[in-house]
């Protein structure tokens, strides 16, 4: 039997030539992975909605500037009218699933009101859709050398703007993703 290093709490960096429009440049937080499939949130594809849209959307009232003002991700191509928030691991909410001590990822709409009357988690990334992968799908995937690798890093997933996201996570173990070649040859 072969044993699977499974990447619950890593980032997936689209290479630099993986071109496909909706992952072109994508980081991809994974949430859950094992030999089922794995379940991913993009962290760095800002929608043109705000949060302040989602609170309207969902009849929750919030008069923070600064909390209506925050920026909603595309999470992925799966279930996009459904809401995901990454977040630490500080306070629990009714649905919510512990990805480590450090993030958990939660679907409930007591957190979005808790967000919406500032008592919320300090730092969250809030998403709708999410990124799915059948049993063995993102292995193969990663043997055709679509992704990199790297441990997750909350200074990417919350303090560095989402423009800069795919250059600061390869940038996290030392890698210039301008300087990677997919390309493999032989001597």
């Amino acid at each position: 039997m072969i044993e699977t290093s499974y990447l619950t709490n890593q980032f997936l960096i689209a290479m630099p030539d993986f071109d496909h429009p909706d992952f072109f440049q994508t980081v991809i937080y994974i949430c859950q992975h094992n030999q089922e499939g794995a379940m991913g949130i993009m962290i760095n594809h800002p929608l043109e909605i705000d949060l302040g849209v989602v609170f309207q959307n969902m009849d929750i009232e919030s008069h923070d500037l600064l909390i209506n003002n925050t920026t909603v991700f595309e999470g992925g191509l799966v279930e996009p009218e459904r809401g995901f928030v990454i977040h630490q691991s500080d306070q629990k909410w009714d649905v919510m699933m512990n990805i480590n001590n450090d993030f958990s990822l939660t679907t409930s709409r007591d957190i979005v009101n808790a967000m919406a009357d500032g008592t919320g988690p300090k730092n969250a990334l809030i998403a709708l859709g999410y990124c799915g992968w059948g049993a063995g799908q993102l292995e193969e995937e990663l043997a055709n050398n679509i992704w990199l690798t790297t441990p997750a890093n909350k200074n990417v997933i919350f303090d560095t703007p989402p423009a800069k996201r795919w250059h600061a996570a390869a940038a996290s173990i030392g890698i210039d993703i301008n300087l990677l070649s997919t390309e493999v040859g032989h001597s």
